[in-house]
């Protein structure tokens, strides 16, 4: 009886144990605002235990949160800096990188705009300060508002780096916290311009115009100027569900539909 009363009790413990296990995510909000929370959602519908914690908070914390050991994958929309990579080796430890999806950053203006596209340069123009009235590229009249991530953004210094010469942004730029709200001021404010992830093209009330006469959509991916890679990281090479999750999140075809459902590019 007292046997039976034991293989009981372990069982109801190893069952707590493995339904406990949390995987703590942070970082990117262009991913982790849609992409992420859908493919852990459709991880577990699949059968899977592991439950997560998911914080969409900029890419750069991604990793100061891993080298804190505060999360087990960082989320980033840009390249690891050489200097997030040497506080790793600094500690012994090393950044680990996992492609997640592949993204084009979007330019999008209001839906009533008569502007189709830009040139590269008018789009560097544009954010850095040097343009600042539609008529200056085509447009009817009025005084350009300019919407940009925050500086803790990898989409803020992917956007500098690849469509600006790494030039600052223009003073009178105004800076939101996410895809959604420069969306959602574009779409209030005819006169607006921004830019964001493929996956937030369809709010209502904006279009994403083309950039060198290239259109952002995943067909032209190679071809768009303002293309992009989407990463996980990891402090080292991965283990036990962490691995697992990554591995399905960037293989499975499952996980592919979701990526593409939300809009972004799946690994192929």
């Amino acid at each position: 009886m007292k046997n039976k009363l034991f293989v009981v009790v372990l069982g109801a413990v190893l069952s707590v144990t493995a339904s406990a296990q949390k995987i703590v995510i942070k970082g990117s909000g262009t991913l982790g605002a849609k992409m992420v929370p859908q493919l852990a959602e459709a991880y577990k519908a699949g059968g899977e235990k592991a439950s997560f914690e998911i914080a969409a908070e900029g890419s750069s914390q991604a990793f100061s949160a891993l080298l804190a050991k505060a999360a087990d994958i960082g989320m980033s929309s840009r390249d690891a800096k050489d200097k997030e990579k040497n506080d790793f080796i600094a500690r012994g430890r090393k950044l680990v990188e996992h492609v997640a999806a592949f993204d084009m950053i979007a330019v999008v203006v209001n839906g009533n705009n008569g502007v189709r596209g830009l040139s590269l340069k008018q789009v560097e123009g544009i954010f850095t300060g040097s343009i600042t009235n539609w008529q200056q590229v085509g447009g009817k009249p009025g005084a350009i508002s300019v919407y940009t991530r925050n500086t803790t953004s990898g989409t803020y210094k992917s956007f500098q780096g690849m469509a600006m010469n790494k030039r600052d942004y223009g003073p009178k730029t105004q800076k939101m916290a996410g895809n959604e709200q420069i969306a959602e001021e574009v779409a209030k404010n005819i006169n607006g311009i921004g830019y964001v992830g493929l996956a937030y093209t369809a709010k209502k009330g904006i279009k994403a115009i083309q950039v060198d006469r290239v259109s952002p959509k995943p067909r032209f991916a190679a071809k768009y100027p303002l293309s992009r890679k989407l990463y996980y990281y990891t402090d080292g090479e991965p283990v036990g569900e962490v691995a697992k999750f990554i591995t399905w999140a960037t293989s499975a075809k499952e996980a592919a539909e979701v990526v593409d459902r939300v809009g972004f590019i799946p690994n192929e």
